[in-house]
C-alpha cells in the first residue's frame, strides 16, 4: 500500500484526510465495539489511527473536534442496562516497529526526568472483548463491558456463566474490580460454528466476533452454551493495593483463582521487550487463541501512578501490534456514493475475498485522483497505475468499514478495461459536482435538494449523540423522506409530524409496521425532544467538521443558541476575509518553489489583504470564535458557511421555532482550587517535569496555557523565569513558586 507521505501533504489535503479518517474510524469503532461485527483487522485500524496522529502532529491547528485520537470504543447499545465505570476503561496507544518501542521507553524516561533503567511487564494482547468484574466483600456483584470507556453494558448474568470467572474470592480486598479479556479458543470456535450450522443458526466470522456476540446475549442461557474463557490482566477500583508492581498484581490474581496468561514476562530493557515479542510472534499460530500483539507496561505501580494518563490512553503502557494481511481479488464495479457533506465517494465492488478472517466485498477508493493513480499534487501512487473495472487488485485491510485497494496487477488486466470516467454531476440529484482548488474531493452543489445529502443529514440529526428520538432511526427516516403524505425533508418537519398526521386522511397508524400505540409513542418521543441540550443541537445540524467535542466547546463558550447565531452573523465579513487571505497565502506557498513567481505573487497577496474592509466588531467576533479551545479557523469557516447558506439557515431557523427549550451546559463542578482557572508554567521546575505538571493541572480541571494574558489566573514560576513572570506581575496576576503551587493543589 502506497500512501501520500505525511511530509508532503498540503494543508488542504491534510484537512480532507483528517475528515475522512474521523468518519471511517468512527464507523469502524461502531462496527467493532457496538455491533460485534468488524470488517477490519485491528492492525489496519491502528495503521490509520497512527496516520491520523502523524497528520495532527504536523498540522496541530487542523486537529478536529471529533478526532479519533480522543475516542475510546463506542457507546453502549440499548439492549442492556448501563454501568458507569468508577475508573475509566481506556484504550492503548500502539507501536508498530521496534523503534516505536524504544521511543516509548525513552519518552517515559523524559517524562520522569531521569534516564534510569526501567522494568516492564510484557503480555500477549488477547483479541477478545474487554470486561470489568466488580467484587464486593469477595462476591461478584457486577460485570460490565468497556463500552465507550466511561460507560459500558451490564452483562453480569452472562459473566456468571463463564467458567474462568470466580463467583466468590477468598482473601480479596473488600472492593476489587478485575479487568481482562473474554475470548474463545480456536477449537471451541470451530465446534460452535459447526453446531450453529447444523441448527441453521448464525455462524461467526472469527473467534472475536463469536466471543463478543456470546457475551452480549440478552438471554444468559445462550451465553452459558457458548465456550467462553477469560484472562485477567488489570484492575479498576480498589480498596487496597494488590502489590507494588504489575507482576505482583498478576500473581495476586492467579492466587485468587483467575486465569492469567502464562506468556506474561518481566523485562528489564527495550531489547528484552522486543525479544519477547518475537518469541510470542513465533508461537502465535500454536497458542490456540487469537492475539494481535504484545502489551508492554511499566512494572512499578508507583511510577504508573506518576506517569498517569493522556485523554484516552495511559502513558505507562503501549501495544506492540502484529502486521496486517492482504489478499487479491477482482474489481467488479466502481460505484459513487454521495455523503452528508455532498462528497462524491467512489467505492470498489469486489469479488468477495477473506482478508484477516473477514469477508471483504467493498473497498474505498477515496477520490478521483486515487483511481487514476495520482495524489492531489499530481504525484504518482501505485507507480501511476490506474484502477479499472475488471482489474485484479490487492486488498489491504485499512481502518475503514470497507478496506482499501493496495495495488493492481496490470498483467491480468482484460483488454476490454477502460479508464473510469469520474462524474461531474451528482448521480443522486443531477446538480453540478465541483472540485474546489486545493480540495481532494468533488462535491455535489445541491445541498438539501440532493436526496442523498438530505437523508444522511436527517439520519445524523436523529442519531444517538444528537436528538436520539426513540422510534425514529435510519430506516424510519428513509421511509418518511419518501412518504408522499407525511414527508420529512428537514429537521423541523419531524416536529410537525403529529399535526400533519392529524390533518391527513392517510394516518401513520394505518401504515405497515405502525399501529395506534407505536404512532402515539413516536409522537410522544418527538415531543420529549423539543427540549434539548445546546451541545446536542449544535452537533445535530451535521455541519462539516463539527463533532461532539466541538459542539460541546461551542456550547460552553456561547452558552445559548441566540448568542452563537448572533456571533456567526457578526463574524461573517471577517470569515470571508480570512478565507480570501488564506487562499492567497496558500497560492503563495504552493508556488514558492518557482523562484521566478515569488516576486509576482507576494505583492498580489499583500494588496488583496490590504483591500479587505472588515468592521472592528466583525473582526472581534471572528477572533473570539476561532479562539475557542478546539475550534480554530477550519471549523469556524465551516460554521460560518453553513449559517450563511440561505437554505441551511432557513432549516436551522425553522427548527429553532419548533423547540421549546434549549438547555445551556452546566457549569463544571469541582472541589479543586484550580478548577476552571488558566495556569501558565514558566522557568525550571525542580520537583516534577513540565509535562507532569501540565497533566496534573489539567486533571484538576485547570487549563494550561503557554502565554500570559489578562485571562491568566496563575503563573507558576521556577528558577530562570523571565518575561512571563514579569508580565504576570505587571498585570497583577497571582505568581507562585513550585512549592506554592504544590501546596495549592494539595489543599
Amino acid at each position: 500500500m502506497v500512501d501520500i507521505s505525511v511530509d508532503t501533504l498540503t494543508e488542504a489535503q491534510a484537512q480532507e484526510e483528517l475528515l475522512a479518517l474521523a468518519i471511517v474510524l468512527d464507523q469502524a469503532n461502531r462496527a467493532y465495539h457496538g455491533a460485534d461485527d468488524p470488517e477490519i483487522s485491528d492492525a489496519e485500524y491502528d495503521r490509520l489511527k497512527k496516520r491520523n496522529a502523524q497528520i495532527e502532529a504536523r498540522f496541530p491547528h487542523l486537529k478536529r473536534s471529533d478526532s479519533p485520537t480522543d475516542q475510546v470504543g463506542a457507546a453502549p447499545t440499548d439492549g442492556f442496562g448501563k454501568v458507569r465505570h468508577s475508573v475509566r476503561m481506556l484504550s492503548l496507544s500502539n507501536a508498530f516497529e521496534d523503534q516505536d518501542v524504544k521511543e516509548f521507553v525513552a519518552g517515559i524516561q523524559r517524562y520522569l526526568g531521569h534516564s534510569d533503567a526501567l522494568a516492564f511487564v510484557a503480555e500477549p494482547k488477547i483479541d477478545g472483548l474487554s470486561l470489568s468484574l466488580r467484587y464486593e466483600n469477595g462476591v461478584l456483584v457486577q460485570a460490565a463491558t468497556r463500552g465507550d470507556g466511561a460507560e459500558g453494558e451490564d452483562v453480569t448474568a452472562n459473566a456468571l456463566t463463564i467458567q474462568d470467572i470466580p463467583h466468590q474470592l477468598q482473601g480479596a480486598p473488600d472492593l476489587l474490580e478485575v479487568r481482562g479479556e473474554v475470548y474463545m479458543s480456536h477449537q471451541d470456535f470451530a465446534a460452535l460454528n459447526s453446531r450453529q450450522s447444523e441448527r441453521g443458526g448464525k455462524t461467526f466470522a472469527n473467534p472475536r466476533n463469536a466471543a463478543a456476540g456470546s457475551l452480549r446475549q440478552l438471554d444468559s442461557r445462550i451465553t452459558q452454551e457458548r465456550p467462553l474463557r477469560f484472562f485477567a490482566y488489570s484492575w479498576g477500583a480498589l480498596s487496597e493495593p494488590l502489590g507494588e508492581t504489575q507482576m505482583q498484581a498478576i500473581d495476586r490474581f492467579k492466587a485468587l483463582g483467575f486465569q492469567v496468561n502464562p506468556l506474561t514476562r518481566a523485562c528489564a530493557s527495550p531489547q528484552e521487550l522486543i525479544e519477547h515479542y518475537r518469541s510470542i510472534e513465533q508461537q502465535r499460530a500454536d497458542l490456540g487463541y487469537d492475539i494481535d500483539g504484545v502489551v508492554y507496561k511499566v512494572n512499578d505501580l508507583a511510577l504508573q501512578d506518576r506517569l498517569g494518563f493522556r485523554s484516552t490512553t495511559p502513558r505507562w503502557a503501549i501495544a506492540h501490534k502484529f502486521p496486517a494481511e492482504t489478499a487479491w481479488t477482482h474489481l467488479e464495479a466502481i460505484d459513487i456514493q454521495v455523503g452528508r457533506t455532498g462528497a462524491l465517494s467512489p467505492v470498489a465492488r469486489l469479488t468477495p475475498v477473506t482478508v484477516g478472517g473477514v469477508v471483504v466485498s467493498n473497498a474505498t477508493l477515496h477520490n478521483e485522483d486515487y483511481i487514476i493513480g495520482r495524489d492531489s499534487n499530481g504525484m504518482p501512487i501505485r507507480e501511476g497505475r490506474d484502477l479499472r473495472v475488471g482489474d485484479w487488485v490487492q486488498v489491504y485491510r485499512a481502518g475503514d468499514v470497507i478496506p482499501k485497494i493496495a495495488d493492481v496487477d496490470l498483467s491480468k488486466r482484460p483488454d476490454t478495461a477502460t479508464p473510469f470516467p469520474f462524474p461531474t454531476q451528482c448521480p443522486e440529484c443531477g446538480s453540478d459536482a465541483v472540485r474546489e482548488e486545493g480540495d481532494a474531493v468533488r462535491r455535489c452543489t445541491g445541498g438539501l435538494i440532493c436526496p442523498a445529502q438530505a437523508i444522511e443529514k436527517l439520519k445524523h440529526f436523529v442519531s444517538r449523540s444528537a436528538f436520539d428520538i426513540e422510534g425514529l432511526g435510519a430506516k424510519q427516516i428513509e421511509m418518511f423522506h419518501a412518504d408522499p403524505v407525511l414527508p420529512i425533508k428537514t429537521p423541523a418537519d419531524i416536529f410537525s409530524l403529529q399535526t400533519r398526521d392529524a390533518a391527513a386522511i392517510a394516518k401513520l397508524r394505518n401504515r405497515d409496521g405502525w399501529g395506534e400505540t407505536s404512532a402515539a409513542n413516536l409522537f410522544a418521543a418527538i415531543d420529549q425532544r423539543r427540549s434539548i441540550d445546546l451541545s446536542r443541537l449544535i452537533f445535530s445540524l451535521g455541519i462539516r467538521h463539527v463533532g461532539e467535542v466541538g459542539a460541546r466547546d461551542l456550547a460552553g463558550h456561547y452558552q445559548s443558541w441566540e448568542a452563537l447565531v448572533e456571533a456567526l452573523d457578526l463574524a461573517r465579513p471577517a470569515a470571508l476575509a480570512h478565507r480570501k487571505a488564506d487562499q492567497a497565502e496558500q497560492a503563495e506557498r504552493l508556488n514558492a518553489l518557482a523562484e521566478h513567481r515569488r516576486a509576482r505573487l507576494k505583492p498580489i497577496r499583500d494588496a488583496a489583504i490590504a483591500s479587505y474592509d472588515v468592521p472592528a466588531d466583525a473582526a472581534s467576533a471572528w477572533a473570539d470564535l476561532i479562539g475557542v479551545d478546539g475550534i480554530g479557523a477550519v471549523l469556524g469557516l465551516s460554521l460560518s458557511d453553513a449559517f450563511a447558506n440561505k437554505t441551511e439557515r432557513a432549516a436551522f431557523d425553522e427548527l429553532r421555532l419548533a423547540l421549546t427549550r434549549i438547555i445551556p451546559p452546566e457549569a463544571p463542578s469541582s472541589e479543586s482550587p484550580v478548577s476552571g482557572k488558566t495556569v501558565v508554567f514558566t522557568g525550571t521546575l525542580e520537583k516534577m517535569t513540565r509535562a507532569e505538571a501540565k497533566a496534573r493541572a489539567e486533571a484538576l480541571g485547570a487549563k494550561v496555557s503557554g502565554s500570559v494574558s489578562k485571562k491568566t489566573d496563575i503563573v507558576v514560576a521556577g528558577p530562570g523565569a523571565g518575561s512571563k513572570e514579569k508580565k504576570a506581575k505587571d498585570l497583577g496576576i497571582t505568581v507562585l513558586d513550585e512549592d506554592g503551587w504544590l501546596a495549592l493543589i494539595s489543599a
